[in-house]
């Protein structure tokens, strides 16, 4: 998360939240149902419960804390935070508790109490399997302090799961990228929320029937899933706005499989096939069929995971960045060595002196990879005979592949790609990001949702905000301050305060927390937009 906000909640927020926390609840209830979207205790443990001045002032006390309330506004409201634990189930429809957040605003202000709407929030990608987004005590949970600054302090009730396979959870993987389970999960913890809110302190505030859908990252394509979910459920949603998702996963994957190697990228794998193999059985038979012998070993239990991320890297259990073999793999396409040729060449390290993105690829490769050379070359042949419509030239309507994908993991992005279904959005609808972003490809994911429902019935409906563009519109306000935390935060790796760094290597970094330092500026449209309703 943005430098600022790991800085803030390290300081501020659990110095005074240490005098006002606990669990002054009553006597809550045990459920012996385990049925989707039953609480398993009722009322909810209060973790927390800070009142909007103590919440200002406490936010005041430090410069972080301060350019924090810059991007959200003074609190008008105080927050409860209650810890929930509910129902829900796993990829492979197993039956599991998770846990989340129920975040209630208190106060006099008229914005505070009485029938209020819900924000249904879904968190970014984590590997700490013990996260969770509702103890605000936590001095890692960066995220939780921001939504519950830009939402609930603000009048919003916020619900928010921690995901099944963290916390508390006993399922022993996160169904990653999973459209299915993720929305499930997400629809079980509002129920769970719903049922919640009459019976905690803050009882005064109710759910006034306005629900707003929104998430960033892994979130922002949980979040668009669960709006899709929730349409063909026949529920309404007030309004939604998606947050530098991978809602394109199919094209996402493509591209990355074709040199284009996004940060994160090592992380994100063997989430992404421990989830699918769950879900599926047969991404492989096993890790080694996808995986380098120095990793395979282990990997389908590794994340999320107790140990920090760092030490994993540091331990040799994923490589850093090299998700590829530096070496090209050769492709052999018995009677067509043209198309042998072709592919080849597109599975070589990045090469064009005029992309600007080619150092930031080339990090992708090296000596030391995951993935297996064969793999990568089953999957190119793959998208070879049946290309997606966005990559790696666009074609009208950006449909998904004609034909299902054979090899397994392409079949999975195919099938969790937000294209199918040919669903549309029915309520308005922001897609917010960052064309920067090197983790999230903007244009290969909010572009292509973008091009997808162009000229159907639903394109009145969508709103497209790239903060790094040159600030026009009606969130011409949040480019300007995003443009503008960024010029700062570059001048601050040059400082001796930010380590001196030269220019490029000050702008190396910029780039590396991009992604991160997007969501508090997104999630400040997105309020702005959700106020509109």
């Amino acid at each position: 998360m943005l430098r600022l906000l790991t800085r803030l909640c390290g300081t501020t927020l659990l110095l005074a939240l240490a005098a006002c926390s606990g669990s002054s609840t009553p006597s809550s209830v045990h459920s012996s149902s385990t049925s989707r979207g039953t609480l398993a205790e009722n009322p909810p443990l209060r973790i927390a419960s800070l009142d909007a001045a103590t919440l200002q002032a406490d936010l005041s006390a430090t410069p972080s804390g301060a350019q924090l309330l810059q991007i959200t506004g003074a609190p008008i409201c105080g927050v409860d935070f209650y810890y929930l634990q509910f129902w829900t189930v796993g990829g492979a429809n197993e039956s599991t508790e998770s846990s989340g957040a129920l975040m209630v605003p208190t106060g006099s202000a008229a914005a505070c109490s009485g029938p209020r709407p819900i924000v249904l929030y879904a968190h970014g990608t984590q590997t700490n399997k013990a996260a969770n987004i509702a103890d605000i005590t936590d001095p890692n949970n960066a995220e939780g302090a921001l939504i519950a600054a830009m939402f609930a302090a603000q009048g919003y009730i916020v619900v928010a799961p921690n995901y099944a396979g963290y916390d508390t959870s006993t399922l022993g993987y996160h169904p990653y990228l999973d459209a299915t389970q993720q929305s499930d999960e997400m629809i079980d913890i509002l129920a769970a929320a719903r049922s919640a809110l009459p019976n905690t302190l803050a009882s005064a505030t109710s759910d006034n029937g306005k629900l707003f859908v929104t998430g960033y990252s892994e979130g922002g394509y949980v979040a668009m899933a669960t709006q899709r979910a929730l349409i063909a459920s026949g529920a309404t949603v007030t309004a939604a706005a998606p947050m530098s998702g991978p809602y394109a996963v199919e094209a996402f994957g493509d591209a990355i499989f074709f040199g284009h190697v996004d940060l994160g990228s090592t992380v994100f794998a063997p989430l992404l096939t421990t989830a699918y193999q769950h879900a599926y059985g047969d991404i492989y038979t096993t890790t080694s069929d996808v995986y380098s012998p120095t990793y395979a070993s282990g990997i389908d239990t590794l994340l999320p995971s107790t140990m920090p991320i760092a030490t994993i890297f540091a331990s040799n259990l994923l490589p850093q960045t090299a998700l590829f073999d530096s070496a090209t793999p050769t492709v052999t396409i018995p009677g067509n060595a043209a198309l042998s040729a072709q592919l080849t060449a597109a599975l070589a390290v990045p090469s064009d002196p005029n992309n600007p993105d080619t150092p930031l690829f080339d990090l992708g490769f090296g000596s030391s990879y995951l993935i297996n050379n064969a793999y990568r070359v089953s999957y190119a042949l793959d998208a070879a005979a049946d290309p997606d419509g966005a990559v790696p030239t666009p074609s009208a309507g950006v449909p998904l592949a004609a034909v299902e994908p054979t090899q397994t993991l392409r079949k999975a992005f195919y099938l969790n790609d937000m294209r199918y279904g040919a669903w549309a959005p029915n309520s308005p609808t922001l897609l917010c990001g960052g064309d920067q972003d090197p983790t999230v490809f903007f244009q290969v994911n909010t572009g292509t949702m973008q091009a997808y429902w162009s000229g159907t019935p639903a394109a009145p409906l969508i709103s497209v905000l790239d903060v790094s563009a040159p600030p026009a519109g009606p969130f011409s306000a949040v480019q300007t301050a995003f443009q503008q935390s960024q010029a700062a935060e570059l001048a601050y790796y040059e400082s001796a305060a930010g380590g001196g760094n030269s220019p490029a290597a000050a702008a190396q970094l910029l780039v590396e927390g991009y992604h991160s330092s997007v969501a508090p500026f997104c999630s400040l449209a997105a309020r702005s937009f959700f106020s509109q309703f």
